[in-house]
């Protein structure tokens, strides 16, 4: 039984096998478009999630809007709080985003219906194999070629092509982007600035068409988290405007519609003493060559014949609050998926550590905006997986 870094109480050990790997294929975000799309009659689609069909169908993502977030404030939210009863097709319970709990990796999962084992979005930052750095997949940067990095068709692109009217009503500044291409493209771009204009946008849009499917997103509520963190005023109001948003819509909609209102992730405020500086800790830096991912879900790139002594490091100090694994433990345990494919392996770390308590692993030379920021997520604990599946019919 290993020691605590302090010398004194042992403890055991997380086994990775025992994490809460999402339930991919069942109960995920990856679940819910090929759902969507086989309630619109579009062939070569399978209804994984109990969702009735509908003729027209808008998605609304908020990013950080978390399931146990929602719940925590019912007087904020009043609209959203009263359809959680119906949640995921009326079972009351909501889905869960991916590992790792981000934005990317959810949004890729959203739009291509498939894992991140199979999309390989599989982090805030990952390696690109062989170049010796890291990627931004929020931002890609650096830049590479989008349709390499990830060349699974989306769901929009098969809807689209089968006769239903699809589109994504976004920001302007997220029109060309690579993570829209890889993940969202297909149909028409309804570039809006404002949250009330993209709900009125959408919800037209549905009018407009016949069969349609919409997909439609705010930032705001992450932005706020990020910021002020989840349990400050500035967070909670956002979300009664994001409450706002979504009544607008649901108002809205023309007869034989659906809305869905779901997120990518939720959120966690990690205090300043429960937060370790890698870039201050010789120990965990010991034969890294790189440190990807995000505070709550690190992916850690050994330099050549390190590897094993890196998980080790990582286990000792860490293991009694994070779930470390190697790379094949990992992807054992099904946390990217039932299946990895060969182009994705080598984005994944060496050693993957996913917290369970509350601890952030920041690096506040490297990472130094992402270090200051107060809620963070990534990770498999509840508070940052479910996620909601709020549907309101017309």
């Amino acid at each position: 039984m290993p020691f605590a870094p302090d010398g004194h109480d042992a403890f055991e050990l997380l086994d990775p096998a025992t994490a809460p790997a999402p339930p991919y294929g069942t109960g995920s975000l990856c679940d819910l478009l090929p759902s969507v799309a086989a309630g619109l009659g579009v062939p070569g689609f399978e209804a994984t999630l109990p969702l009735a069909p509908a003729d027209r169908a808008v998605v609304f993502l908020v990013d950080g809007l978390g399931w146990e977030l929602l719940l925590r404030h019912p007087e904020y939210a009043p609209f959203l709080s009263s359809l959680t009863a119906g949640s995921l097709g009326g079972t009351g319970r909501p889905l869960t985003a991916g590992f790792p709990s981000t934005t990317a990796t959810s949004l890729a999962s959203v739009g291509t219906g498939t894992p991140p084992g199979l999309h390989g979005l599989a982090g805030y930052t990952v390696a690109v194999p062989g170049a010796g750095h890291l990627m931004n997949q929020l931002r890609w940067q650096p830049h590479t070629d989008p349709g390499t990095w990830q060349p699974y068709p989306t769901v929009f692109e098969r809807v689209d092509a089968a006769g239903v009217a699809t589109a994504q009503v976004s920001s302007p500044l997220f029109a060309q982007t690579p993570l829209t291409r890889v993940a969202l493209s297909g149909g028409t771009f309804l570039g809006r600035t404002t949250g009330e204009e993209r709900m009125d946008r959408a919800a037209a849009w549905l009018a407009e068409h016949d069969r349609a499917l919409v997909y439609t997103y705010v930032s705001e509520l992450d932005g706020a988290g990020h910021r002020f963190g989840v349990d400050s005023d500035d967070w909670r109001m956002t979300l009664d405007a994001v409450d706002r948003l979504a009544r607008r819509l649901a108002e809205q909609l023309p007869p034989r519609s659906v809305m869905y209102v779901t997120a990518d992730h939720g959120m966690i405020d990690i205090a300043p003493e429960d937060r370790i500086d890698f870039d201050e800790d010789w120990e965990l830096g010991a034969g890294v060559a790189l440190l990807g991912g995000e505070g709550r879900a690190r992916h850690v790139y050994a330099v050549p014949g390190a590897a094993a002594d890196v998980h080790a490091v990582w286990s000792e100090v860490l293991g009694d609050r994070m779930w470390v694994a190697t790379r094949d433990q990992a992807i054992g345990a099904g946390w990217f998926g039932p299946a990895v494919d060969d182009r994705v392996y080598h984005r994944i770390g060496d050693v993957v550590a996913a917290a369970r308590d509350d601890i952030a692993i920041t690096a506040s030379r490297n990472e130094p905006g992402e270090s200051a920021m107060i809620g963070l997520h990534g990770s498999m604990t509840p508070v940052e997986q479910y996620v909601p599946l709020l549907e309101f019919r017309r």
